[in-house]
């Protein structure tokens, strides 16, 4: 087993995983520290060390409101179990998983970015431990990146100082972590030119801005979007923020300095850093990707219908119950002005789609909302075939029933225990069923790692179910719920007039 590794800082020591077979490195510096006059800077290189350094723990995640044991919060119920958790602006560092006996295996490689709305979570979350997949052949890489207002801050004294990387830090470090990659895998057996990036919820967002970035040239073969492509739909439908102009980010940065009480940006970089976490936060302000110009040259969502991405296979898909977009309008009069405004000459079709009376307006409702991340997926797979980019895209909806008092449903990132097949750290009652779906999903993401088609043979020795590609003509995709199952099931009415609605 490759339990001693030579990479370009010095020497890293890992341990065997729980199953001895793979070995896990953590806490893997990437950078320097982000500190001091690194703070809203670009990654740096690391240092090199002297000796053997022990990748046996975590490093300490980045900077972030604490999280709070609160049993009447799914998520602080689900994953924030350990509310001391070692917290420091020091935090670029990375872990990997390798099932190689040596370096020259050339495994494929799967690079993870967590999700919080980029403002909190991080790789140490029990859900993203790389061992199962790694028992798959596939060397897994978590990786840790700025957040919040450490992350995302932008000030007209920044872009002066770096014009050519002035703002989207946590970006960028996932791109610095992607980059060492490339360039230090192949010591843990991993090969450099197979590596797919993906990400859940921000980081499936994530995985969108790397996807759609002009600096990203040949960095990586294929992409997984976990619940994490968004577009608009229905007025008033909350959206992941995005700041579409870096002179306006700049404005809130100025606003936050003066909230701050410094006037120049020497000044809040001597800052404590509990201190700036715990006034961004009474501040309130969202902190987020913003088009620079020069990692990010636009929405990523709209860069991608314009084929404006790099040009590799890409898997989309989401929970059945997550962020459905529901009109705003609570009688019939303002229902009609919706599909009006929205639809225009159209709008007496969608209304009769929906089946809209005075007397059935909740109904209405109902019939007119829809999956937002099924819609957007929806609609980029159509500009995907129209517009010459034609690389393979697949399509999941999960739909597993979930066990547990509180009747969670399919809640976003509930997927996360499956695909990552880590259902034994859960505190739910998961039976036999849940095992074999994760079992199945595990091999799923697997396959597409290694080579941008899911399809392959289970753990059993017999065939998965066939995953075939989404496009317009076969709008199919798998159907993960008592087991998997790909479906052919053609989106509903409504869905396919918002799709066409939106092309129009």
């Amino acid at each position: 087993m490759l339990r001693v590794v030579k990479v370009e800082n010095g020497t890293v020591k890992g341990l065997p995983a729980a199953d001895p077979r793979i070995t896990s490195f953590k806490g893997i510096p990437f950078a320097a520290p982000p500190t001091g006059q690194n703070r809203w800077r670009a990654p740096q290189p690391a240092s090199d060390w002297e000796g053997v350094l022990q990748a046996y723990e975590f490093a300490p995640i980045a900077m972030q409101v604490r999280q709070e044991l609160d049993d009447n919060n799914i998520y602080t119920r689900e994953w924030a179990v350990e509310p001391d958790i070692a917290m420091s602006e020091d935090c670029l560092y990375l872990n990997v998983w390798t099932p190689a006996k040596r370096i020259d295996e050339k495994l494929p490689v799967y690079v993870w970015y967590f999700g919080g709305g980029l403002q909190v979570g991080h790789p140490a979350e029990m859900e993203f431990d790389g061992e199962r997949i790694a028992r798959r052949g596939i060397v897994v890489v978590t990786i840790n990146y700025r957040l919040n207002v450490f992350g995302f801050l932008c000030h007209p004294e920044i872009t002066a100082e770096a014009p050519d990387a002035p703002a989207n830090f946590g970006n960028l470090d996932q791109q610095a972590a992607t980059r060492w990659v490339k360039r230090n895998i192949a010591a843990f057996g991993g090969d450099p030119d197979n590596i797919t990036i993906g990400g859940q919820s921000a980081g499936g967002g994530s995985v969108m801005s790397q996807l759609t970035s002009p600096q990203n040239e040949g960095l990586f073969q294929r992409a997984i979007v976990e619940s994490g492509i968004f577009t608009k739909l229905y007025p008033g439908t909350l959206m992941p923020a995005l700041r579409s102009h870096l002179a306006e980010a700049e404005q809130d940065g100025i606003a936050f300095f003066n909230e701050l009480g410094v006037s120049s940006l020497a000044e809040a970089r001597q800052l404590d850093a509990v201190y700036l976490r715990d006034k961004a936060v009474e501040y309130g302000g969202f902190w987020g990707t913003v088009t620079d110009q020069v990692f990010s040259v636009g929405n990523s969502f709209d860069l991608f219908l314009q084929n404006k991405r790099w040009k590799v296979p890409v898997m989309f898909g989401h929970t059945s119950s997550e962020f459905f977009s529901v009109p705003d309008a609570e009688t019939f009069d303002d229902f009609k002005k919706m599909a009006v405004g929205m639809f225009g000459g159209d709008a007496a079709a969608f209304l009769e789609l929906c089946g809209v009376r005075a007397d059935n307006m909740e109904e209405a409702r109902k019939r007119a909302s829809v999956s937002g991340i099924e819609y957007a997926i929806r609609i980029a797979a159509q500009a995907n075939a129209g517009t010459g980019g034609e690389t393979p895209l697949y399509y999941y909806n999960f739909d597993a029933e979930i066990p547990g008092w509180d009747n969670p449903g399919t809640f976003h990132s509930v997927d996360l225990w499956f695909f990552f097949e880590t259902l034994a750290k859960c505190w739910r009652p998961f039976v036999g069923k849940h095992y074999d779906l994760a079992r199945q999903m595990c091999n799923y993401w697997a396959n597409f790692i290694r080579s941008g088609d899911p399809n392959g043979q289970d753990s059993t020795g017999e065939e998965l179910p066939r995953w075939e590609p989404y496009t317009p003509e076969a709008p199919y995709g798998m159907l993960f719920a008592d087991r998997a199952e790909f479906s052919r099931q053609q989106p509903g009415e409504i869905m396919k007039f918002l799709v066409q609605q939106f092309f129009k």
